[in-house]
C-alpha cells in the first residue's frame, strides 16, 4: 500500500490550463475582455441552465457586490449561518447592513429554516443560506419563505458548483448566487468568483460595481470598485469548466466508497432530492476530533481539515453571544476527509483503514 501523503485537497492544473494562459499572454489582452465574456456565457450554459453570470475577482467580492447590487445597505439585516467561512457574514457587514446569525440543522450543516423564521424582523431584508460542503441548503423552502415575507433570497454557493435540489441547479433560486473559484474549490480560475442572477437590474448593477461604476469608459454612473476578473484567470476557468462535471462524478464515486466502508464515524447524509457535489466529505467525530485528525496525519500520512472550528458569531470580528447549539456541536465534531478526484483506489483504501482503526481505538 502507498504511504505518500494524501492531502485534504489537491487543485488540478495541467497542460491545457497552461496553454490557455500562454495564449492570453501572447495576445497581450490580459485584463478583463473577451475571455471573461466567454467564461461567463459558458459558466451559465454548463452550470446554471442559462441564467446570467457575472465574473469578479473573488468569491468574497461576488457576495459583497451581489448584496450591494440587490439594494442591501445600512439599517438592513440579512440572516446568515454562523457555521461557514467568515466571508458570508463579512460581505453583509461590508455593505453597512447587519448579519443576523442563525443556527444550522445537523444533518447537512445548512441553515435551519425554523430558526431563521424566528429571527425575522421588520429590518430583515434578506436570507443567505450557504450550500455548505457542496450539499444544497433547502432553497425551495427558503424561496417560499422569502416570497411570503416580501424579502430577498441570496445563495452562497461558493462550494456547490453543479449541486442541485429536485433537479434544479443551485444558483438559480436566489435573487443572486455566488460561486467561488478559489484554487481548492471543485473548479478554479486561480482566483475569482462568479455571480449568477435572473434579475436584469441586479446583473447591470453587478457589472457597474465591478468596474468602477462604468459601463462606458469615463462615464461613471455610481461609486464602484475594481473587482474585475482578468482574461488570464478566465482562461484557466474556461478549461476547468470542461472538466468539472467529470471531476464531480469522481468525487461522488469516492464519497460512495467512503460511505459504504467507513465505520465508527458519522458519514454525510444527503437530503431527499438533493445532489451533493462533495466539495468536502465531512464526518462527525465523537470525542477528541483534533486528536483524531492529528493521528490521521502522524500515523497514516493522511491530511484532513476542520471547516469551521470557530463559529462566525464568536470570532473577534463579530464577538456576538447568540445561543446556537447545533452550530457549537458541529464546530467541535466535524472533520473533512480527502474526497478529491486525484485519489486512487489505494488512497481510498488507506483512508478507510485509518479511519476505521482510529475510530475503533477511540482516538
Amino acid at each position: 500500500m502507498s504511504t505518500g501523503f494524501i492531502p485534504a485537497a489537491k487543485p488540478i492544473v495541467g497542460d491545457e490550463e497552461r496553454a490557455a494562459v500562454d495564449a492570453v499572454l501572447v495576445s497581450g489582452m490580459l485584463a478583463q475582455g473577451a475571455e471573461v465574456a466567454e467564461f461567463e456565457k459558458e459558466f451559465s450554459d454548463v452550470l446554471l441552465d442559462g441564467r446570467a453570470s457575472v465574473a469578479v475577482n473573488s468569491g468574497t467580492s461576488g457576495l459583497h457586490l451581489g448584496l450591494l447590487a440587490a439594494g442591501i445597505g445600512p439599517g438592513d439585516e440579512v440572516i446568515v449561518p454562523s457555521f461557514t467561512f467568515a466571508a458570508t457574514a463579512n460581505s453583509v457587514a461590508l455593505t453597512g447592513a447587519t448579519p443576523v446569525f442563525a443556527d444550522i440543522e445537523l444533518d447537512h450543516y445548512c441553515l435551519d429554516i425554523a430558526h431563521v423564521e424566528s429571527l425575522m424582523s421588520e429590518r430583515t431584508k434578506g436570507i443567505m443560506p450557504v450550500h455548505l460542503y457542496g450539499h444544497p441548503a433547502n432553497v425551495v423552502a427558503f424561496r417560499e419563505l422569502a416570497d411570503a415575507r416580501g424579502i430577498k433570497l441570496f445563495e452562497d454557493a461558493a462550494q456547490a458548483h453543479g449541486a442541485a435540489l429536485n433537479g434544479r441547479r443551485v444558483g438559480t433560486f436566489g435573487d443572486f448566487a455566488m460561486f467561488s473559484l478559489y484554487p481548492t474549490k471543485n473548479m478554479t480560475s486561480g482566483e475569482g468568483g462568479m455571480v449568477s442572477t435572473g434579475d436584469a437590474t441586479v446583473e447591470r448593477n453587478l457589472r457597474l460595481l465591478r468596474n468602477q461604476g462604468m459601463e462606458r469608459q469615463y462615464e461613471n454612473e455610481l461609486v464602484g470598485f475594481n473587482a474585475r476578473m482578468t482574461n488570464l484567470h478566465a482562461a484557466i476557468g474556461r478549461v476547468q469548466l470542461t472538466k468539472v462535471l467529470g471531476w464531480t462524478a469522481q468525487r461522488q464515486s469516492n464519497a460512495t466508497f467512503l460511505n459504504e466502508n467507513l465505520e465508527g464515524v458519522g458519514t454525510p447524509a444527503v437530503a431527499e432530492g438533493a445532489e451533493h457535489v462533495y466539495h468536502q466529505y465531512t464526518v462527525r467525530i465523537s470525542g477528541d476530533r483534533d486528536g483524531f485528525a492529528a493521528a490521521l496525519k502522524d500515523e497514516y500520512n493522511i491530511g484532513s481539515g476542520v471547516y469551521y472550528p470557530i463559529p462566525n458569531h464568536r470570532l473577534p470580528s463579530f464577538n456576538r453571544t447568540e445561543d446556537l447549539p447545533n452550530t457549537e456541536i458541529a464546530a467541535c465534531e466535524v472533520l473533512s476527509l480527502p474526497v478529491h478526484p486525484s485519489l486512487d483506489d489505494e488512497d481510498l483504501d488507506r483512508i478507510v483503514t485509518a479511519v476505521n482503526k482510529l475510530a475503533g481505538a477511540g482516538a
